[in-house]
Protein backbone atom coordinates (compact mmCIF):
# COMPACT_ATOMS: atom_id res chain seq x y z
CA UNK A 1 0.00 0.00 0.00
CA UNK A 2 1.44 3.42 -0.95
CA UNK A 3 2.59 5.50 1.98
CA UNK A 4 0.35 8.34 3.14
CA UNK A 5 1.05 11.52 5.09
CA UNK A 6 -0.87 14.00 7.19
CA UNK A 7 -0.18 17.64 6.32
CA UNK A 8 -1.15 20.05 9.09
CA UNK A 9 -1.53 23.57 7.73
CA UNK A 10 -0.65 26.72 9.72
CA UNK A 11 -2.01 25.91 13.21
CA UNK A 12 -0.31 29.04 14.56
CA UNK A 13 -1.17 31.56 17.26
CA UNK A 14 -2.00 34.39 14.84
CA UNK A 15 -4.67 32.24 13.15
CA UNK A 16 -6.28 31.26 16.47
CA UNK A 17 -8.62 33.37 18.64
CA UNK A 18 -6.69 36.35 20.04
CA UNK A 19 -4.27 36.31 17.10
CA UNK A 20 -3.67 38.99 14.46
CA UNK A 21 -5.62 37.11 11.77
CA UNK A 22 -7.84 34.91 13.92
CA UNK A 23 -9.99 32.25 12.30
CA UNK A 24 -13.21 31.69 14.25
CA UNK A 25 -12.89 28.43 16.19
CA UNK A 26 -9.30 27.99 15.03
CA UNK A 27 -8.27 26.56 18.40
CA UNK A 28 -11.23 24.12 18.57
CA UNK A 29 -9.64 21.82 15.99
CA UNK A 30 -6.38 21.26 17.92
CA UNK A 31 -7.54 18.13 19.86
CA UNK A 32 -8.82 16.53 16.64
CA UNK A 33 -5.58 17.36 14.80
CA UNK A 34 -3.59 15.84 17.68
CA UNK A 35 -5.64 12.66 17.26
CA UNK A 36 -4.88 12.64 13.51
CA UNK A 37 -1.17 13.18 14.21
CA UNK A 38 -1.18 10.18 16.56
CA UNK A 39 -2.87 8.03 13.88
CA UNK A 40 -0.47 8.89 11.03
CA UNK A 41 3.01 7.48 10.57
CA UNK A 42 4.16 10.43 8.45
CA UNK A 43 3.37 14.01 9.51
CA UNK A 44 4.36 17.28 7.82
CA UNK A 45 3.54 20.77 9.14
CA UNK A 46 3.45 24.10 7.37
CA UNK A 47 4.26 27.36 9.10
CA UNK A 48 3.42 30.81 7.73
CA UNK A 49 6.71 32.70 8.18
CA UNK A 50 6.68 36.31 6.99
CA UNK A 51 9.44 38.89 7.27
CA UNK A 52 8.30 42.22 8.78
CA UNK A 53 7.00 44.53 6.05
CA UNK A 54 5.84 41.64 3.85
CA UNK A 55 4.15 42.70 0.59
CA UNK A 56 0.89 40.95 1.57
CA UNK A 57 0.48 43.16 4.66
CA UNK A 58 -1.95 46.08 4.25
CA UNK A 59 0.42 48.16 6.43
CA UNK A 60 3.04 47.93 3.66
CA UNK A 61 0.75 49.77 1.18
CA UNK A 62 -0.11 53.42 1.89
CA UNK A 63 -3.86 54.02 2.15
CA UNK A 64 -4.78 50.33 1.95
CA UNK A 65 -6.76 48.36 4.53
CA UNK A 66 -6.76 44.69 5.49
CA UNK A 67 -8.94 42.47 3.25
CA UNK A 68 -8.72 44.83 0.25
CA UNK A 69 -7.39 43.26 -2.95
CA UNK A 70 -4.55 44.70 -4.99
CA UNK A 71 -2.87 43.61 -8.22
CA UNK A 72 0.61 42.17 -7.78
CA UNK A 73 2.97 41.03 -10.58
CA UNK A 74 1.73 37.45 -9.97
CA UNK A 75 -1.99 38.36 -9.89
CA UNK A 76 -4.61 39.54 -7.38
CA UNK A 77 -3.49 39.61 -3.74
CA UNK A 78 -5.70 39.97 -0.66
CA UNK A 79 -4.05 42.30 1.85
CA UNK A 80 -3.87 41.00 5.40
CA UNK A 81 -3.18 42.41 8.87
CA UNK A 82 0.48 41.91 9.86
CA UNK A 83 0.66 38.27 10.96
CA UNK A 84 3.01 35.31 11.52
CA UNK A 85 6.13 37.47 11.61
CA UNK A 86 9.32 35.43 11.78
CA UNK A 87 10.37 34.65 15.35
CA UNK A 88 7.37 36.33 16.98
CA UNK A 89 4.83 34.65 19.25
CA UNK A 90 2.11 34.89 16.59
CA UNK A 91 4.13 32.68 14.25
CA UNK A 92 4.55 29.92 16.83
CA UNK A 93 2.42 26.79 16.70
CA UNK A 94 -0.58 26.70 19.05
CA UNK A 95 0.68 25.68 22.50
CA UNK A 96 -1.54 22.57 22.64
CA UNK A 97 -0.59 21.26 19.20
CA UNK A 98 1.40 18.03 19.60
CA UNK A 99 3.57 18.77 16.60
CA UNK A 100 6.96 17.32 17.62
CA UNK A 101 6.25 14.08 15.69
CA UNK A 102 6.48 16.06 12.43
CA UNK A 103 9.20 14.83 10.08
CA UNK A 104 9.28 18.15 8.21
CA UNK A 105 8.16 21.73 8.81
CA UNK A 106 7.68 23.69 5.58
CA UNK A 107 7.95 27.44 6.10
CA UNK A 108 6.14 29.56 3.55
CA UNK A 109 5.61 33.25 2.82
CA UNK A 110 9.23 34.10 3.67
CA UNK A 111 9.91 35.75 0.30
CA UNK A 112 9.12 39.42 0.90
CA UNK A 113 7.66 40.16 -2.55
CA UNK A 114 5.26 37.20 -2.87
CA UNK A 115 2.68 35.56 -0.64
CA UNK A 116 2.30 31.82 -0.28
CA UNK A 117 -1.00 30.11 0.52
CA UNK A 118 -0.14 26.66 -0.78
CA UNK A 119 2.24 24.23 0.91
CA UNK A 120 3.56 23.41 -2.57
CA UNK A 121 3.94 26.73 -4.44
CA UNK A 122 4.20 30.46 -3.89
CA UNK A 123 1.20 32.49 -5.14
CA UNK A 124 2.71 32.74 -8.63
CA UNK A 125 1.81 28.99 -8.84
CA UNK A 126 5.30 28.37 -10.27
CA UNK A 127 7.90 28.80 -7.49
CA UNK A 128 8.01 25.47 -5.60
CA UNK A 129 8.47 25.06 -1.85
CA UNK A 130 10.17 21.68 -2.35
CA UNK A 131 7.42 19.73 -0.56
CA UNK A 132 6.35 17.79 -3.65
CA UNK A 133 9.90 16.54 -4.26
CA UNK A 134 10.27 15.56 -0.60
CA UNK A 135 7.03 13.54 -0.61
CA UNK A 136 7.79 11.86 -3.94
CA UNK A 137 11.29 10.88 -2.78
CA UNK A 138 9.68 9.34 0.31
CA UNK A 139 7.25 7.41 -2.01
CA UNK A 140 4.28 9.12 -0.34
CA UNK A 141 1.30 9.19 -2.72
CA UNK A 142 -1.71 9.86 -0.52
CA UNK A 143 -2.23 13.02 1.55
CA UNK A 144 -4.69 14.06 4.25
CA UNK A 145 -4.82 17.81 4.90
CA UNK A 146 -6.25 19.77 7.82
CA UNK A 147 -5.70 23.09 9.59
CA UNK A 148 -6.15 26.79 8.92
CA UNK A 149 -7.77 28.17 6.96
CA UNK A 150 -9.97 25.79 4.95
CA UNK A 151 -10.68 28.30 2.18
CA UNK A 152 -7.13 29.63 1.79
CA UNK A 153 -4.00 27.70 2.71
CA UNK A 154 -5.71 24.31 3.13
CA UNK A 155 -7.66 24.60 -0.13
CA UNK A 156 -4.77 25.95 -2.22
CA UNK A 157 -2.52 23.19 -0.85
CA UNK A 158 -5.14 20.54 -1.67
CA UNK A 159 -5.64 21.86 -5.22
CA UNK A 160 -1.90 21.91 -5.89
CA UNK A 161 -1.44 18.43 -4.40
CA UNK A 162 -4.19 17.05 -6.66
CA UNK A 163 -2.65 18.80 -9.69
CA UNK A 164 0.71 17.21 -8.82
CA UNK A 165 -0.84 13.74 -8.87
CA UNK A 166 -1.31 13.00 -5.18
CA UNK A 167 -4.48 11.36 -3.87
CA UNK A 168 -5.87 14.06 -1.57
CA UNK A 169 -8.47 14.33 1.15
CA UNK A 170 -9.29 17.23 3.46
CA UNK A 171 -10.52 16.63 7.02
CA UNK A 172 -13.16 19.37 7.12
CA UNK A 173 -13.92 18.79 10.83
CA UNK A 174 -10.23 19.43 11.61
CA UNK A 175 -10.16 22.67 9.59
CA UNK A 176 -11.74 26.11 9.97
CA UNK A 177 -12.39 28.83 7.38
CA UNK A 178 -12.04 32.60 7.18
CA UNK A 179 -14.98 32.67 4.71
CA UNK A 180 -14.23 36.07 3.20
CA UNK A 181 -17.07 37.07 0.86
CA UNK A 182 -18.27 33.48 0.37
CA UNK A 183 -14.77 32.09 -0.17
CA UNK A 184 -15.53 28.83 1.66
CA UNK A 185 -18.30 27.79 -0.77
CA UNK A 186 -16.19 28.77 -3.79
CA UNK A 187 -13.10 26.87 -2.64
CA UNK A 188 -15.13 23.84 -1.51
CA UNK A 189 -16.53 23.53 -5.05
CA UNK A 190 -13.06 23.99 -6.58
CA UNK A 191 -11.69 21.20 -4.38
CA UNK A 192 -14.57 18.86 -5.30
CA UNK A 193 -14.08 19.62 -9.01
CA UNK A 194 -10.36 18.79 -8.66
CA UNK A 195 -11.16 15.37 -7.21
CA UNK A 196 -10.25 16.21 -3.61
CA UNK A 197 -12.19 14.06 -1.14
CA UNK A 198 -13.81 16.15 1.61
CA UNK A 199 -14.02 13.98 4.72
Amino acid sequence: MPASALIVIDVQNDFCPGGALAVAGGDEIVPLINQLIAEHEHVVLTQDWHPAGHSSFASTHVGKNPFETIEMPYGPQTLWPDHCIQGKKGAQFHKDLKWTKAELVVRKGFRRAIDSYSAFFENDHKTPTGLSGYLKERKIKSLTLCGLATDYCVAYSALDAARLGFKVSVEMAASRAIDLGGSLAVMTERMKDAGVALA
